[in-house]
């Protein structure tokens, strides 16, 4: 049966959440605070002792009804007169009356037009993905047989216990001509703590409010200069770590001006294939900075990071980057955003434009200072006295210390220590790291973190909240979990085994591209699925058979000989008996830094027209076992496990399965001699180009790429 919080039924009828308390202890209702749940015949008789207007004592809003006021008591019987239109089905279910009282509203002749702006009040019913049909039946006010009944007479044959799909759902409500709204599992407030914290409106209301840091997003196209900016602003190097020069993971990094304010700046891809990631640093921003090339103008993505900040509806300051060219023009970027509605603040409109050489360093402080200008119009508060509430920006698999996902408090204090929930993950948070990997006692308002301790990985983009203990945090977890297995199964999501794939793979006539896909991010992982499968043609298919964050392991290798598939790996490497494994059933696998090139490749497998290319071949692994530091390097003592590796080639730093880097190996000595090459079975010591920070247990990969023609 469905259930409402205090808080909720008095946003919905327009009250304070104390007035709400106050009026249902009065009907006799036991409620605790304006977290508390209670029953629909309760929120029923709320309505109606305020429809009655025996509400003016609590509420000022409803004085002209002050007449009404000594009629409390034959007003409580109210709720039986709701469900008289609905005769039939009014003796088996006197309870389901908050979605029966929008319809009776309008019956009673002429007067109770007055009351039609209540009927948005309950106008949309949230529905979870995958509900069961008595879970359904609850929320819209029905009995499990009515349902059934009506699936029955729609074809579909259910017990009360199975899940309904979101078209089965949509088609149910209806035929019962009742909203609803569907969401994930992670968004239903059915599944939430029990000493939920109070809405943004009520945190105004009822607690002492403090300013925050402006969380900024830093938006558009590929290559326009976006991260070149937050370079600037950090003074630190950004784009080194980027492979092909290309943001691939959200970042989130504070920045402390000259007159100590603290800015949060949230970093996103401008690559179209990152349109889900782009949408997050929309989500939980409050001002967006919109990156244009002086000398490129509006591209598609710029346009896409714009609709972006208008859905999510935060002002929008506009960064004409790279004025320092000769072919920039920033006048015509002014013309073509003011084409797409953003006038600039000097033609008249209230768009302002700030003309910025990040590679200069040119007009970045006028950047900052408009950057606050625009905070402190906002106005942005929050209470850090409330149990900790934000989201989640991105998440990966770490090594040593497990999942380990970015967050961003909203509002409350997040500690180390406590219980927090996100999506269907939970956490005893172990760790909190800045943006610089330096453990912080707190994080509050608007503050970005690294939290690890996570029973699994979070989603990215999932709101994260603190609860009280652990065993709260594993409840609701464990109930969220239930929930999404419901949803991915009446999705058809369930795993695939070896036979329904082997089925469905060799029994199609249409030519088909089978895919493992493995990525180093969750964030990344939903990007490349999101474009892979635009990539539909009329006679052709790609189909993904696997995906999931983390190493390439022998079993994707085991389930792509078995398929006939190829395995993709972005940002991830195969560990050693994968590759071995790969090579002896030949299997393609393939793994990839930058994602165009991935997609790119993608695209010309299904075409058909997959040219020739360089390929590479490993010459061996070594296993760091030591490390000692020497003026200006590190030299990691390493132990040569398979292959040989040699004095100038190719190499990359894996840890934990993660490329960490790629370059060349710098020295190779065996003892203290100068070595050209070391074979398998023996030590031997070396430097890589340009990169210390070598850890024991990290494998050194040495290889080679060769131009080999294409069979």
């Amino acid at each position: 049966m469905a259930k409402m919080r205090v808080h909720q039924i008095a946003k919905e009828l327009g009250l304070a959440s104390k007035d709400a308390v106050d009026m249902l202890t009065k009907l006799g209702v036991d409620v605790r605070n304006h977290a508390s749940t209670i029953e629909d015949a309760d929120a029923a008789k709320l309505r109606g002792l305020v429809k009655n207007g025996s509400a003016t004592p609590a509420t000022p809003a409803p004085a002209p009804r002050a007449a009404a006021a000594p009629a409390p008591a034959p007003r409580a019987p109210a709720p039986p007169v709701a469900p008289a239109p609905r005769g039939p089905s009014a003796p088996p279910a006197p309870r389901p009356q908050p979605v029966a009282s929008p319809a009776p509203a309008p019956a009673p002749a002429a007067a109770p037009a007055a009351p039609a702006p209540a009927a948005p009040a309950a106008s949309e019913i949230i529905i979870p993905r995958g509900v069961s049909v008595t879970d359904f039946a609850g929320k819209i006010g029905k009995s499990p047989t009515d349902v059934i009944k009506m699936l029955m007479r729609l074809g579909e044959m259910k017990t009360i216990t199975q899940s309904l799909s979101d078209d089965e759902v949509e088609v149910l409500a209806n035929e019962f001509d009742v909203p609803v709204r569907i969401v994930s599992v992670a968004d239903d407030v059915s599944v939430a703590p029990e000493d939920e914290a109070p809405d943004a409106s009520e945190e105004e209301v009822d607690a002492a409010l403090e300013t925050r840091p402006p969380v900024v997003t830093v938006m558009g196209h590929v290559d326009h200069g976006k991260s070149s900016i937050l370079q600037q602003f950090r003074k630190k190097e950004m784009l080194s770590l980027e492979a092909g020069g290309i943001t691939q993971a959200i970042g989130a990094y504070q920045v402390h001006g000259k007159d100590g304010l603290v800015t949060t700046f949230i970093d996103t891809p401008g690559h179209e294939a990152f349109t889900q990631m782009r949408a997050r640093g929309a989500q939980v921003t409050d001002v967006a900075i919109l990156v244009v090339a002086a000398d490129d103008g509006v591209q598609p993505q710029t346009v896409e990071a714009l609709d972006h900040a208008k859905a999510a509806k935060v002002p929008v300051l506009v960064a004409v980057n790279k004025i320092d060219r000769p072919e920039a023009d920033p006048t015509r970027v002014r013309q073509q955003l003011s084409e797409l509605g953003l006038t600039p603040d000097e033609w008249g409109g209230d768009t302002v434009f700030v003309d910025v050489s990040a590679k200069a360093g040119t007009n970045l402080d006028v950047l900052l200072d408009m950057i606050h200008l625009v905070a402190e119009m906002q106005n942005l508060k929050a209470n850090p006295n409330v149990p900790a509430r934000g989201h989640a920006i991105e998440a990966h698999l770490d090594r040593g210390r497990g999942p380990v996902a970015t967050l961003i408090v909203q509002k409350g204090t997040l500690r180390p220590g406590q219980a927090v929930v996100c999506g269907a993950a939970w956490a005893r948070v172990r760790t909190m790291l800045d943006e610089n990997g330096h453990s912080v006692p707190k994080a509050g308002p608007a503050q970005p973190v690294q939290v690890s301790g996570w029973s699994r990985l979070p989603a990215a983009g999932d709101e994260f909240f603190a609860v009280k203990d652990e065993r709260e945090a594993k409840r609701i977890s464990q109930e969220r979990e239930a929930r999404q297995r419901a949803a991915d199964f009446v999705a058809g999501a369930k795993p695939a085994t070896l036979e329904d794939l082997l089925f469905k793979t060799r029994t199609g006539d249409v030519p088909e591209l089978r895919l493992i896909l493995k990525a180093d991010t969750q964030g990344s992982l939903e990007a490349l699925t999101e474009s892979l499968t635009k990539m539909h043609r009329a006679n052709l298919r790609l189909n993904i058979l696997r995906r999931g964050v983390g190493a390439i392991g022998e079993s994707d290798v085991t389930l792509a000989q078995a398929s006939d598939a190829i395995v993709v790996g972005f940002g991830v490497r195969p560990d050693a008996g994968a590759r071995q494994l790969a090579e002896r059933e030949g299997v393609d696998v393939r793994t990839y830094q930058v994602i165009y090139q991935l997609l790119d490749d993608i695209s010309q497998a299904l075409k058909g027209l997959l040219a020739p290319e360089e390929q590479e071949f490993v010459l061996g692994s070594a296993q760091v076992r030591a490390t000692f530091r020497i003026p200006r390097a590190v030299v990691a003592g390493c132990y040569v496990t398979e292959g040989k590796v040699v004095r100038g080639a190719r190499a990359r730093l894996l840890r934990d399965g993660a490329v960490v880097y790629t370059g060349r190996i710098d020295t190779l000595k065996r003892f203290k001699d100068d070595a050209r090459e070391v074979a398998a079975g023996f030590e031997c010591g070396m430097t890589l180009e340009g990169f210390n920070d070598v850890k024991e247990g990290d494998v050194i990969e040495a290889f080679e790429v060769r131009e080999l023609p294409r069979d």
